[in-house]
């Protein structure tokens, strides 16, 4: 049993996974991947980073692997809500780390780190099927790999398996939600007619639809579309392709963007509330990413917040040699910071989101009050969590000094 022993053992080789299986091995440790796919497939999912998770991409030092992947540095956002003309942003200018956003397609990353990792020192496998945890002095994982069963043993095991994370389950983690709102729904498109150096936001307010294009390398586009849970069907499949487009060009997307534009990957969709754990370390288990916290994707928080995760754990690990008190210190750090992606995002929400005459009314009053003053907004999308949240920010957010 002695080699199946290890310093930590990640459950999911993805963004998170890898990318701290890659630190932790460049540092010494001995690390352990247990990853589900044998081939990393193209599914909905983050694949726009914004300026905040360039800057820990590079602090990571894994900006290059991602670039190297086909990562692309994203020079500008456009906005255009509702009726009003649209906005055009330089983000290196106009951001706190004076950084671009940084789009790819989400499985030549995961590949690309997945191999860092190995380069690094750590041992990934593939096709592992995680069946549970122990606790018998060492953390335990149980496992089946290569059909056959395995038990392994670290000091710490790290669940980064995503939104509807198995190691919160096993860990006895206790998750809070958000209230259902929207569908984020997805799809890859070649040869659409849309700048390649800018993202673009389009948004209906009385509809509560919002339109998002991510440009790739070599003429691919990544479209998202959210909307109102209420309409009460998922889009998925080849035969919702047409919806999809329509709803689109509905919340602003002009329509000759989609004049020759094929669809190349699946459509799929899926509920997009927030989901959180309070205190993401227990018993030395430590979740990550959007196992930790999963914020509602309309807002491009994922993959920066899952990159934050690994970067706090990672110095909390070096620092302590008690892993329990790292565990504990990275836990209330990751609480500080998604508590204010959170609180910021449901103050957008009932600004941007939320529907009907009370709601019509409240943009009525904050977003001039936003155009004469856009630091009363926060820029917490672009530049980072790093900053207050008290009722003075909150009364100045929706104008009511």
């Amino acid at each position: 049993m002695a080699g199946n022993n290890y310093d930590i053992i990640t459950i999911g080789g993805g963004l998170g996974g890898a990318a701290l299986a890659k630190v932790m091995a460049d540092h010494g440790a001995r690390v352990l991947v247990l990853e589900s796919e044998n081939r990393f497939r193209d599914r909905v999912r983050g694949e726009a980073m914004v300026s905040w998770g360039v800057c820990e991409a590079m602090e990571l030092g894994i900006y290059e692997t991602l670039k190297d992947a086909g990562g692309w540095d994203i020079e500008y956002l456009e906005a255009a809500f509702g009726n009003n003309a649209p906005v055009r942003r330089h983000l290196r200018t106009t951001t706190e780390p004076s950084a671009p956003r940084f789009n790819f397609f989400h499985p030549d990353v995961q590949e690309a780190l997945f191999q860092a990792a190995s380069d690094a020192g750590a041992t990934v496998t593939r096709g592992v099927r995680v069946k549970g945890l122990g606790l018998d002095g060492a953390r335990k994982v149980f496992a089946t790999v290569d059909g056959s069963e395995q038990e392994f043993t670290a000091r710490l095991v790290v669940g980064a398996d995503g939104r509807y994370s198995k190691t919160r389950g096993w860990g006895e983690f206790q998750t809070s939600e958000n209230p259902d709102q929207t569908f984020c729904a997805g799809l890859l498109f070649d040869d659409m007619a849309a700048p390649d150096d800018t993202t673009h936001n389009f948004r209906v307010f009385y509809k509560s639809l919002n339109a998002l294009l991510f440009p790739q390398r070599n003429g691919k586009f990544r479209a998202y579309l959210c909307y109102p849970t209420t309409w009460g069907e998922q889009l998925s499949a080849a035969k919702d392709i047409a919806r999809f487009i329509d709803w689109s060009v509905e919340a602003g997307t002009p329509v000759e963007f989609f004049a020759g534009a094929v669809p190349a990957g699946p459509l799929a969709s899926f509920n997009s509330a927030s989901t959180w754990v309070e205190h993401p370390y227990r018993d030395s288990v430590a979740l990550v990413g959007d196992a930790a916290g999963a914020t509602d994707p309309m807002w491009g928080q994922g993959l920066s917040l899952t990159l934050r995760d690994v970067r706090v754990l990672r110095d909390q690990l070096i620092n302590h040699d008690d892993w329990d008190e790292a565990g504990h210190a990275y836990a209330q750090e990751h609480d500080r910071y998604f508590t204010v992606c959170n609180t910021v995002q449901s103050w957008n929400e009932k600004v941007l989101v939320e529907t009907g005459p009370e709601a019509d009314a409240r943009r009525a009053h904050v977003l001039p009050l936003w155009a004469e003053d856009p630091t009363r907004r926060l820029d917490t999308f672009a530049s980072g969590p790093d900053h207050p949240i008290d009722e003075t920010i909150r009364r100045r957010f929706f104008g009511e000094e």
